[in-house]
This record gives C-alpha cells, structure tokens and sequence, in this order.
C-alpha cells in the first residue's frame, strides 16, 4: 500500500508538518481503508449478512484482525473489561497527553460494512500514515464492543465504559438467551472487576470521531464531509400492555381486553405526534405479542419506542404526552400498561473550540465544511461527558445505512483522511503552543 507521509521539519516556535501526498496515493489509501470495511463485513454471526453483536464469536474474530493492524502500525494493544479493543500509539514524550480517537466494531443485524467501522479504520489509517513519526500527544485508537444496542437493548457499552459509566444495573442486563452482561463478559473472558480501570484517566484530554452519515443531507448538497454541532437527545424504552388472553373465536368483541388493539391505536398516536412536532422523530421498530398465536387473542404486547430532538425539553414532554395516550387507549380496554426506559439521552453539544480544528482541517482540504446536527447517536455523546469532542461526517451514498446496499465514495474517504492529518497537525501545533 502506498502510504501518505507526513515528513517533520523543525523551524523556529514549533514543528511544522508537510503532508506528501499525490492525488493517486490519497485513492490508494482511501480504498485500503474501504477493502478494509468490506474484509470486516464478512466476519458475521449470520451466515449471508453482517452481523455482529456485543461479545459474539465474529466480535472475537474482528477484534483479533484489527488487534493484527494495529500491532502493525506499531501500537500496544490490549482489550479492556467491556471488550473494547485499545490501541496505543505513544507520543514523543512518556508523560504526553492522549488524543482519543475511535468508533464502534459492533452492527445492526444485516448491516452494510462502513457504520462504525469506517471510523475505526480510517483512524487506523491516520496513525499509519505517520509513519512511525511520534507527536507531542499520543494517540489511542477505540474500536468500541458495543454502540448499537442490539444484544441487551442497552446501546454504548463499549464507550460508557471509557466514561466510567458501567453500573450494577446495567451488568445484571440479560438479553434474550437470559444471559447477564456480566455473564457474557466472563463468557468472553474479561475481568468484570477491572470494569472501574477501563475508565479514562486524566493523560486523556480530547475525542475525535469519524463516522457515515448515515442520512441524505451531505449528498443532498453534493458535500463530502460535514462536522457535527450536535447530537440530539433520545429516549429508548417500552410499553407494555397487559390484557387477557382467550380464545379468538369463542370470546364476543365486546367482552375482550385486547392488548394488541390498544397497542396498535397508540402507535398511530405515536407517528400522529411525532408528525406535528417540529424535528421530532419517534419510531415504534419493535412489535411483540405473547403468546403470539394466530387464534389466539394476546394477553400481552410489547411496543418498542425511539424519540428523538435537539431540545431535551420537547422530547421530554412529547414521551409524556405518549405515555398518557398509552395510558388512555389501555384504559378504554379494561387493561393495564406501563412504560419501561431504557436509556435517556440527552442532547449533548460537541466542543466548539475542537471543533473550529476540525472545520479549519478540512477547509484546507479545499472543501468548505457543514456544520450539522446528528439525529443518530454516537459514542461521540457519551465520550462528550468526559472530553471535549469532536465528529465528522462523512457522505452516505443514497443516505443509506443499517443495511447492506451502505457505501461511501473513495474521493470522500481520501478528504477525510487529509483533513485528518491536517487536524493531527494543527492539534501537535495547539499542544506545542499549549506547553510553551
């Protein structure tokens, strides 16, 4: 592989970075990286579609391919107590300080190859193209276990972790084999009591993540990168609600207490609310009965909810206004109902100052940034509650994701990896100035 360099030339009041890099060598490096997603996707638990959930066989398998490219590009590796891979490219002095970078390994079932994984390796391929060169910071690459909540209906393990975020609660989480997180850490082998040493320590002052889109806005524009100003708040959760089950052709209409029913009214209240609320978005993915016979009538269903907004407060009283209408269609039924959360988000800001690097990065790329908000979450959020932080987007084709048609364009992935270099640099440089 052809490898952009970045060649160190002292001058007088720092170290300045020249970036050697052709046209062609830029498109070599960003189709490694893009051969490199595509080599991941075919490690699955699922024979025929990617997918890869928290501590399953083809996690261990991926873990271990990017372990081998890291060690490659000459980092110390070691997976910590949730499972994250972490990878240490050590800067020029013992005592540096730790720019963070990183992204999920993790998928949706039947997922395209880029969501996550695109982020982790074109920051794999940033330190590769140092060349061996050290900064005045280090570097850890993240490749988080676990963002998409698939296993235990609790999305960002992998990056609460690093946020010193793991509580009891969530380690008694079972998923649907009845298996706890703490279980299937021991499972996989990891110390469940080194959970606390995974968090971060104070050498660590700064996260920066690169990531799909995963939405039409940059296509829309013909824009090939954006930065992220925020990520909007989100709600996960359930209704559940409780009726009687009976016979479906031996019980009158009239005499039933049908869960199903109540539960189908209050899902077109779900998208009637979410329809006349600016920028709300609410999803219902998930639909359960039990016992899920077709003759017989449901003494239980189960209705997944997603809510969505930059402002905390519109999401907040629009899940209070579904839960009363939940409440009210359960109501008409003779039926019980109740609302189990999940996760509370809230909307969180990325750094300006970190970001203001980041659009200046890519601005002398020759690409004027967007600034843009996220309606999917990001370890981002999380990893913003520790360290400043900072995410750049980068165009889905189609806006496309979370299926497997997703891709992203060469030219694309070769700006974002001279925009990241450019970032590495005028990063050394605020370091330098920061210590002078």
């Amino acid at each position: 592989m052809n490898r952009m360099a970045i060649s160190k030339q002292g001058y007088a009041g720092g170290t300045e970075f020249v970036m050697l890099s052709a046209r062609r060598e830029r498109i070599d490096i960003a189709a490694h990286i893009i051969e490199r997603c595509r080599t991941l996707a075919r490690i699955t638990d699922v024979p025929g579609n990617t997918t890869r959930t928290f501590l399953s066989p083809a996690m261990r398998t991926c873990m271990n391919t990017v372990k081998g490219w890291m060690e490659n590009a000459g980092m110390s590796v070691s997976v910590d107590a949730v499972g994250n891979l972490r990878g240490l490219y050590s800067g020029a002095g013992t005592d540096a300080p730790r720019l963070i970078l990183g992204s999920h390994l993790d998928t949706v079932p039947n997922a395209g190859a880029f969501d996550g994984v695109l982020g982790v390796l074109l920051s794999l391929a940033l330190i590769e193209s140092l060349g061996g060169r050290r900064l005045s910071f280090a570097l850890e690459l993240v490749g988080f276990s676990e963002e998409e909540g698939i296993r235990f209906g609790i999305p960002f393990i992998g990056s609460r972790a690093l946020a010193g975020r793991i509580d009891e609660s969530l380690l008694l989480r079972k998923d649907k084999s009845g298996v706890s997180v703490r279980e299937a850490m021991r499972g996989f082998g990891l110390d469940v009591e080194a959970v606390e040493a995974a968090a971060l320590d104070q050498s660590a002052i700064a996260y920066l993540e690169f990531h799909i889109e995963q939405g039409p806005v940059l296509e829309s524009l013909d824009m090939p990168l954006a930065v992220v100003d925020t990520i909007v708040g989100q709600t996960r959760g359930e209704m559940v609600f409780t009726g009687a089950t009976n016979h479906a052709g031996t019980t009158p209409m009239h005499l039933r207490h049908d869960p199903v029913a109540a539960a189908a009214q209050w899902i077109c209240r779900v998208e009637e609310i979410a329809r006349s609320t600016r920028d709300l978005v609410a999803t219902v993915g998930r639909v359960e009965t039990l016992p899920g016979a077709g003759n017989v009538i449901a003494g239980e269903a189960r209705a997944s909810l997603d809510i969505r907004h930059a402002n905390d407060e519109v999401r907040i009283n629009a899940l209070e206004t579904l839960v009363d209408q939940a409440d009210f269609a359960a109501r008409q039924r003779g039926l019980q109902c109740h609302w189990r959360a999940q996760m509370h988000q809230p909307a969180i800001q990325m750094d300006t100052r970190l970001s203001q690097i980041v659009c200046d990065a890519i601005r002398s790329t020759g690409v004027e940034p967007l600034r843009m908000s996220s309606g999917a979450g990001h370890d981002a959020m999380v990893m913003a509650e520790r360290l400043p932080s900072a995410m750049v987007f980068l165009r889905s084709l189609g806006g496309i994701s979370h299926h497997p048609d997703e891709t992203v364009r060469h030219e694309d992935v070769a700006k974002a990896v001279d925009a990241g270099l450019e970032f590495l640099r005028r990063f050394d440089e605020a370091i330098i100035k920061a210590h002078a």
